[in-house]
């Protein structure tokens, strides 16, 4: 399947004959986002790049050359395999690839091989790292993660930190390059959650520093962090009292999203963002049906005047939510600039959309399925989740250009 990179200030479209949906990536918002983020974070502070997840659904093929081109110095990823993709698609960027989700003991000799730098919480997953490093014969850094407050990832401050630092500490091999956290509630100013985290991330800081460790980097900060404000302020000010580097990981916000603050009004982020996904597809179907007749699996749509339909070539094997079904979600698409609402279910591979008061539809004519006039915020309104799950699950035969 072709892919196309595109660069910041192109915008390129889709022209692809066969395809039944294809995706649109703005590369100039993308840009353009990357650079809000890096001016809202503060100057000096450090933006790693996430595009785990293939940038959150819109093609890291696609991204991450624009997001590197726009000053990214850092991109995250989930995992060893995607970061050695990452690799292989540029592998004379110079661009560093922190490796954030889950480290096994056997990825460690792929991290050497492929100069990733894996987040670690046990001794065991330094250990791996010595022994992959010295087996390539050269000294690896890696970044340590706390557990604060989500019972995932990260090792408790006390005696699970220490067994890590103590590693560290005496390791010929391994450096510790970073040090991190994650929040549960960054969107929340204010939130006790947030406190608490704070709070034993600074008694980590402590601890590191008093086993003679030193830090390139402290972070903690994903986009509704960067946005709250608050949150970078305190680590921004830890950063340099132990002569480290703050740095920030937004995600979803590169792609132009941003979830609301809540507790202190608007964040200072969200504005400045703008969406870098169109969706789109074409109709490939017309029909007239009188009052009375069905639509759809179950019948669960009956019209009660006569309607115009159009039929579309995507469903919820491609990322357009069930939940989205006329009577459930209500959803909409956007053609020639207006909505056309689902009628129906919603089926694996097809969907339904009234055109009755639509002029002029025809079939291949395109339609917006996410976009302007239909966000991801009101997919995931429709579905009741949230933009991330909504971007990451739209996939499929698509293109990504």
């Amino acid at each position: 399947m072709p892919l196309n990179v595109a660069l910041p200030g192109l915008h390129f479209s889709c022209g692809v004959a066969g395809l039944k949906s294809w995706i649109e990536i703005s590369g100039a918002r993308l840009a353009e986002n990357f650079r809000a983020v890096r001016s809202v974070a503060g100057v000096g502070v450090e933006v790693l790049a996430v595009i785990k997840a293939d940038a959150y659904g819109h093609g890291a093929a696609v991204c991450a050359p624009v997001l590197v081109e726009a000053g990214a110095k850092w991109l995250g990823v989930s995992d060893l395999e995607e970061g050695v993709t990452q690799r292989e698609l540029m592998p004379h960027s110079g661009v560093r690839v922190l490796v954030m989700c889950g480290m096994e003991a056997g990825d460690a000799v792929g991290m050497v091989a492929h100069g990733l730098t894996p987040v670690v919480w046990t001794a065991e997953h330094v250990m791996a790292m010595e022994r992959a490093a010295r087996a390539g014969g050269h000294r690896v850094p890696v970044h340590v993660e706390v557990e604060t407050g989500m019972a995932r990832q990260g090792a408790a401050v006390g005696e699970e930190l220490a067994k890590v630092l103590e590693r560290l500490a005496n390791s010929r091999w391994v450096s510790c390059e970073g040090v991190m956290t994650h929040l549960c509630c960054s969107e929340v100013a204010g939130a006790g959650t947030t406190k608490v985290a704070l709070e034993r991330f600074a008694a980590a800081l402590e601890q590191v520093t008093a086993a003679g460790v030193k830090p390139e980097f402290v972070h903690l900060a994903n986009t509704s962090a960067v946005d709250e404000g608050g949150t970078m302020r305190w680590i921004r000010a830890k950063a340099k009292a132990m002569g480290a580097r703050a740095m920030v990981r937004p995600g979803v916000g590169l792609y132009g999203h941003c979830l609301p603050i809540e507790g202190a009004g608007a964040g200072s982020l969200g504005s400045k963002l703008a969406p870098v996904m169109e969706w789109k597809t074409r109709v490939i179907g017309l029909r007239e049906i009188e009052v009375g007749m069905t639509v759809g699996y179950g019948a669960t749509f009956v019209a009660a005047k006569t309607m115009r339909l159009a039929l579309l070539p995507v469903g919820y094997a491609d990322g357009f939510r069930r939940a989205a079904s006329s009577g459930v979600g209500d959803g909409w698409v956007i053609v020639k600039g207006q909505k056309a609402s689902v009628v129906g279910r919603v089926s694996m591979n097809l969907v339904v959309v009234d055109v009755t008061e639509i002029a002029g539809v025809v079939e291949g004519d395109e339609v917006l399925l996410l976009g302007n006039g239909v966000s991801a915020e009101d997919h995931a309104r429709w579905s009741g989740t949230i933009a991330y799950d909504v971007l990451c699950g739209v996939r499929g035969r698509m293109v990504r250009v």
